[in-house]
C-alpha cells in the first residue's frame, strides 16, 4: 500500500474509533472494492455502557435498510420475468384493486408513491402489527391519501405490508424471509435474516435511543403531519422498551424494518450488486432498479427524497456521501448500508446506538473519510 493509501486508512480507523469513543453501545463499519475487503471495522459493547465487545459477527436489527434486501428480491423475481415492476399490483393481487386501486403500479409502492401510510384500522396490538397477511388485507381495502404516482412520501412500515404480499403473490407463495434465505444468505454465505432463528437470538445487540433521539425531524411544527406521522410509526422507535429487541419481532418477517445481520453480510449483499458477474441480478435489472422513479421533498416529512425501485438514491443532502451514483438504504437511528458502483465501492454502517438525523454524523463521517482512501488508492492506480 502507497503512503498516501495508509495515510487515508489510518484517518478512516481514527473516524471510526473517535465516534466509538464518542457514543455508546457498538458498531460497524465494512467495506468493500471490487468484491475484496476494503476495511472491516468494529467497537464498542452490545450495551449501551456494557463489558460486552462488539465484533465482527454481532448481530443487529437493520431497521429499513431491510428495505434495501426487499428491493434485491424484487429485483431478482424482475430478473426471472415473475414480476414487472409496471404492472398493476392487482394483476398480482387483485384484492388490491378496491377503493379505486385498480391502476396501481408496483412501482408506485417501490418508489413511495402509492398513498398508504399507514394501515386503517391501526393495529389493536403487536400481534396484529406482525401480521403481514392481516395489515395487507386491510391496505388492499384502503383508499390511498393522493391519487398514487403524484406525490412521493416515505412509507416506513407498509412497503414493507405491501410488498410482502407482492412477493408472495408473484413468487407463488415464497415470503420475503424464505426468499432471503434461500436465494441470498444461504447460497452467498450471508449473515442475513428476515425471520431469526431462535438459536441466533443471543446474538442480537438490543438497540437504544441516544438521548433526545427524535424522528422526523425536517418536519417542523405541522399538527396534521405530526399526526400521520405518528399513526405511521406509533411508539415503534421511540418507546423506552423497544419492540424491536422483542423475540416476537425478531422472528416475524416485517420486510420493512425487521431484518437482523452483520454489517459485513450488508456490505457483501451490495458488493454482490454491483459486481461485474451480478450473481444476484443483471447489470439491466440494476440500473432499471436504481434509475430515479420518485424525488421531490417528502410530502409529510420535509425530508428531500429519492427512489428508484426499492432503493434511496443519493441525495440533496449527501446521505449516502460525496460520491454519485449511490444507491442502498437507510435505517432508522443511523444505520446505511449501499454501494457508489461505478466506484466499485459498498459499505455497510451498523450500530445500536440510535441517533437523530439531525445530529448524527457517524456515517456522513466514515462515508467522507472512506471516500478519500477509495481516491488514494486509484490515484496510486490501484483502480
Amino acid at each position: 500500500m502507497c503512503p498516501r493509501s495508509s495515510d487515508a486508512e489510518a484517518r478512516l480507523r481514527r473516524v471510526f474509533a473517535d465516534h466509538v469513543d464518542a457514543g455508546d453501545g457498538g458498531m460497524s463499519f465494512v467495506a468493500y472494492r471490487h468484491g475484496d475487503t476494503l476495511v472491516s471495522l468494529h467497537g464498542g459493547s452490545t450495551t449501551r455502557d456494557g463489558d460486552t465487545p462488539w465484533g465482527a459477527d454481532t448481530l443487529a436489527v437493520l431497521f429499513s435498510g431491510t428495505k434495501g434486501i426487499t428491493a434485491t428480491v424484487a429485483g431478482m423475481l424482475i430478473d426471472r420475468g415473475l414480476l414487472d415492476p409496471d404492472a398493476p399490483v392487482a394483476e398480482y393481487w387483485p384484492e388490491f384493486a378496491a377503493a379505486g386501486k385498480a391502476e396501481v403500479r408496483v412501482g408506485h409502492v417501490l418508489a413511495h408513491t402509492v398513498g398508504l401510510l399507514f394501515v386503517d384500522p391501526d393495529p389493536a396490538d403487536d400481534a396484529e402489527r406482525l401480521d403481514n397477511r392481516l395489515m395487507a388485507d386491510r391496505l388492499a381495502a384502503q383508499r390511498p391519501l393522493w391519487e398514487p404516482g403524484t406525490r412521493v412520501a416515505y412509507h416506513a412500515l407498509t412497503y414493507g405490508y405491501l410488498m410482502s404480499e407482492i412477493v408472495r403473490r408473484a413468487s407463488g407463495g415464497a415470503t420475503v424471509g424464505e426468499w432471503i434465505r434461500r436465494e441470498i444468505a444461504e447460497p452467498f454465505g450471508l449473515d442475513l435474516h428476515l425471520g431469526l432463528p431462535a438459536a441466533e437470538e443471543a446474538r442480537v445487540a438490543p438497540v437504544f435511543q441516544a438521548s433526545g433521539y427524535r424522528i422526523s425531524t425536517f418536519l417542523e411544527n405541522d399538527p396534521e403531519r405530526r399526526a400521520i406521522v405518528d399513526r405511521m410509526y406509533g411508539n415503534a422507535l421511540t418507546a423506552s422498551d423497544s419492540p424491536f429487541n422483542s423475540r416476537a419481532l425478531h422472528a416475524a418477517e416485517l420486510s420493512a424494518g425487521g431484518g437482523v445481520g452483520t454489517a459485513d453480510a450488508m456490505a457483501r449483499l451490495y458488493a454482490l450488486l454491483i459486481a461485474d458477474d451480478a450473481p444476484l441480478v443483471s447489470r439491466a435489472t440494476r440500473e432499471r432498479s436504481t434509475r430515479e422513479r420518485s424525488a421531490g421533498t417528502d410530502a409529510i416529512n420535509d425530508r428531500p427524497v429519492r427512489f428508484g425501485l426499492g432503493y434511496e438514491l443519493d441525495d440533496p443532502i449527501g446521505t449516502y456521501g460525496p460520491v454519485r451514483p449511490a444507491f442502498g438504504h437507510t435505517g432508522a437511528g443511523g444505520g446505511l448500508h449501499g454501494a457508489w458502483p461505478e466506484r466499485g465501492i459498498a459499505f455497510s454502517f451498523l450500530t445500536n446506538e440510535m441517533r437523530s438525523e439531525d445530529v448524527d454524523r457517524r456515517a456522513k463521517d466514515l462515508l467522507a473519510a472512506l471516500a478519500a482512501l477509495d481516491d488514494a488508492h486509484r490515484e496510486s492506480g490501484d483502480a
